[in-house]
């Protein structure tokens, strides 16, 4: 449409300017000019003022577009009976879920065959579509009056295999050999973090547990998460906001302007400044202890002691962990861990994005902006990203974390 607008503005200057060069009844030659050099300016902010109209109807009228292939064949009749479809990309062991409700008011939709595979991608019309990954049917039903098909589809990674319960032990190994030993038999490719892959485990008992629940817990001792996403299986560090290879991931930047709701909680019981950790000197038969605690940033101003930083708690509020660790080492990694987990729980942050974003996933960082100063002056990580296409148009709904901070650990005695 706007190159029309500009089509025409060049015709009618193109028309104006013949018809002067023909025009018998000018006054003068100076005149002329100076007529020719007002149309001219007039005419360029017509053009302007038109694009730049045109430019900001077109973005306020996007129309939120979708693609649903089933076998590799498009769905295209899902265009003109969609009632909604709903993605829910979660972190973890958690499957991503798609949700299709569909007009049946004709009765000529087929139900699909559970099992099947949808392949689904998510966007506007006049860009191109977002690859959001495939999905196994596992749930169909019908209801009315008036009539209407639900399916219910979850990612097409998360195989049954995964549920099976093993007796495996483990000796002297990293956890790279470990991840990488369960994602052959999976036929997975492995993605570990790089400050993960070389962590020893002296030894660790599978008993009859399945290699979905041995992975979690050992994610959970080392401050991981365990996921498959796209035929890798991944083991990294959640709330860094960087790829499974350490690479930052691109930061997303979010205004108060972008979304139409925000929910913020925060409470003191839930924020730390620190976690200390004990275990047990055999060689002076002492009880010591290791302190993880944040990093402080170089030039950073200090802050009062009753408020510390905001999100972080108090100074002094100190998590103690009530296990006894059998060497330092354990016991560093335990608190750490635990520290990691406290960060990424101390503050509930949820937007809900009035023009959707297919291109977010969870571990994604993001910066605010037009919130509190408390808010924006954090860096936040996405835990949970759902999707939404319906008769309001395309809206995403995000959950976020407070990103995780640089941490040092410090040894000291019992006390």
């Amino acid at each position: 449409m706007i190159l029309a607008v500009n089509a025409f503005i060049n015709t009618l200057l193109g028309l104006f300017l013949a018809a002067d060069n023909n025009q018998r009844f000018v006054a003068s030659r100076v005149r002329g000019i100076f007529a020719r050099e007002v149309m001219t300016m007039a005419l360029e902010q017509l053009r302007q003022h038109l694009t730049g109209g045109l430019a900001a109807f077109e973005e306020v009228v996007r129309v939120p577009d979708f693609s649903v292939l089933l076998g590799g064949k498009s769905l295209s009749a899902l265009s003109d009976r969609l009632i909604s479809l709903q993605l829910t990309d979660n972190r973890g062991f958690d499957a991503d879920q798609l949700t299709l409700s569909i007009d049946d008011a004709a009765g000529d939709i087929e139900l699909p065959p559970r099992g099947a595979e949808l392949s689904v991608s998510l966007g506007w019309k006049g860009a191109p579509l977002v690859y959001k990954g495939i999905y196994t049917v596992d749930e169909v039903s019908h209801s009315g009056p008036p009539d209407a098909l639900e399916i219910t589809a979850r990612s097409a990674d998360f195989r049954d295999e995964f549920n099976v319960k093993r007796e495996v032990s483990w000796h002297n190994v990293t956890v790279e050999r470990v991840v990488s030993a369960i994602a052959r038999r999976y036929e997975l490719k492995p993605a570990i973090s790089e400050s993960l892959m070389d962590i020893e485990i002296d030894h660790a008992d599978q008993t009859q547990e399945s290699d979905m629940s041995f992975l979690t817990r050992m994610a959970e001792m080392l401050g991981a998460i365990a996921t498959v996403k796209n035929g890798n299986l991944l083991f990294i560090t959640p709330g860094a906001g960087v790829s499974a290879s350490g690479k930052p991931l691109p930061a997303a930047l979010i205004t108060r302007s972008s979304g139409d709701r925000h929910s913020f909680r925060i409470a003191d019981r839930d924020s730390y400044t620190g976690v200390r950790a004990y275990w047990l000197d055999l060689n002076f038969g002492k009880k010591k202890s290791v302190k993880v605690r944040p990093r402080k940033a170089a030039n950073k101003p200090a802050s009062s002691s009753r408020e510390g930083d905001y999100i972080e708690g108090a100074e002094g509020n100190i998590y103690v962990m009530r296990k006894t660790y059998p060497n330092e080492t354990t016991a560093r990694r335990a608190a750490a861990a635990k520290w990691q987990q406290l960060q990424r729980g101390a503050a509930q942050f949820s937007l809900t994005l009035a023009r959707g974003q297919a291109e977010l996933f969870p571990d994604v960082p993001v910066s605010v902006s037009g919130f509190k100063p408390q808010i924006d002056a954090r860096p936040w990580v996405i835990t949970r990203v759902e999707h939404v296409i319906d008769g309001s148009g395309f809206t995403t709904r995000l959950d976020l974390e407070a990103k995780i901070s640089d941490w040092i650990a410090e040894s000291g005695e019992s006390g």
